[in-house]
């Protein structure tokens, strides 16, 4: 990108961030800023690499469960939060993922055959104000499932904020363990170079059922260490007052990192993001024409074309469609005195949660589930008997 671009990009990004007054999270940026995806497909990250996410399942001990566990929350930070970027010395600008519209699905699937892994991933558009997402991926082959959900507010003050409200639950069927997940906050950087990213800061921890807690610590560009992305990360058992490590992680979350044993300094796996072997497996998703009008791809189809040509007037002018439709859709159910029912994912209540209670219990964790319309949670049985039309003469354009 030549720096007339970048120049003209900047100050198309700061005149628009000048206007906004308070959350960013439902407004619609400038099209040369989005990225060619929804924030419904965010939670590929979770789902693409199906060996990553079922190693727990095969590990008898459960300290070596949480550091697996870890390593999948790691992993998966690089393509959540390089939407349409990326990191090291060719470093392209992230984008903003489009603007999920209310009951926009995304269903897709990984398959690795060599280590007998295999992921689907359902994510819904549970709510548009406030704009949460919920998501959940499983693996049923090897016992191991993950179900989340998230609120995200942004703001900006020289930098964008991006608040994800909410956590994932890991659950590991073999040992009947659950893995507390939680969500970092973010920000995004970069601004007067023109070429943004996005930087992780703060101490976040990962509370297992089998007794040991994951805690890492994030640092970045300014901070003591200075570099981009790092992070420091051990593994204690939860009754060590001392929080002794059992294993340590150190590296760049978007890069690499080693792992060693805390006790005899033996480096046990040097993690690299480019190495052939940990490569994402391709995604399997419904040939667009054979999708829903409610599915993710087919829904956003011609605004994703418009990107693709370079249209930014199609772009908008296709957004402004689904846009309007929608608070048309919006008003026409209050004039009804109808509420929206998500398809996939239901909405429990906080007391309800036995579980993240047991795990939070002690540790700070807490739930914001008035901030959350509730905790979401996937439909286990409309799942299973999903077919397609999902919504039978309703289209996101409306009836």
């Amino acid at each position: 990108m030549d720096s007339k671009t970048v120049s003209s990009r900047l100050r198309e990004l700061v005149k628009f961030l000048g206007t906004v007054k308070g959350d960013l999270a439902n407004v619609t940026g400038p099209p040369s800023l989005l990225a060619p995806s929804s924030v419904v497909e965010v939670g590929h990250c979770w789902a693409q690499r199906p060996a990553v996410f079922a190693a727990p399942a095969h590990e008898p001990l459960p300290e070596k469960r949480s550091l697996l566990v870890l390593k999948w929350f790691l992993v998966a930070l690089k393509s959540q939060l390089y939407v349409a970027g990326s990191p090291g010395p060719q470093a392209v600008s992230i984008k903003k993922p489009l603007n999920a519209f209310l009951g926009e699905l995304f269903l897709a699937s990984w398959t690795d055959e060599e280590n007998k892994a295999s992921t689907e991933l359902i994510a819904e558009q549970v709510s548009h104000h406030p704009p949460i997402t919920a998501m959940h991926v499983i693996d049923r082959q090897n016992g191991v499932r993950a179900d989340g959900y998230a609120r995200v507010e942004m703001t900006f003050n020289g930098n964008v904020n991006i608040r994800q409200v909410g956590h994932a639950m890991v659950h590991i069927d073999r040992y009947d363990e659950d893995h507390l997940v939680p969500l970092p906050d973010v920000k995004i950087r970069g601004f007067l170079g023109g070429c943004m990213y996005p930087e992780i800061t703060g101490t976040y921890t990962l509370h297992s059922s089998g007794g040991y807690v994951s805690q890492i610590k994030f640092s970045g560009e300014g901070m003591i260490r200075g570099k981009r992305n790092s992070f420091e990360a051990k593994v204690y058992k939860k009754d060590d007052t001392k929080q002794r490590a059992i294993y340590t992680l150190s590296g760049v979350w978007s890069d690499g990192w080693v792992v060693k044993d805390a006790q005899t300094g033996e480096v046990l796996e040097m993690f690299k993001h480019d190495a052939v072997e940990n490569e994402p497996v391709p995604m399997d998703i419904v040939p667009v024409e054979q999708q829903d009008d409610w599915e993710s791809r087919k829904a956003w189809g011609k605004v994703l074309n418009g990107m693709a040509m370079g249209n930014l007037e199609a772009v908008t002018r296709e957004k402004t469609k689904i846009e309007k439709a929608q608070r048309l859709m919006r008003a026409f159910e209050e004039s009804r005195g109808e509420t929206w029912e998500p398809l996939l994912f239901q909405s429990i209540s906080a007391d309800d949660f036995e579980v993240f209670h047991r795990l939070a219990d002690g540790t700070g964790h807490q739930l914001a589930d008035e901030r959350t319309k509730g905790v979401w949670r996937v439909k286990d049985t409309q799942v299973k008997n999903l077919q397609r039309p999902f919504r039978a003469g309703l289209t996101p354009l409306g009836y």
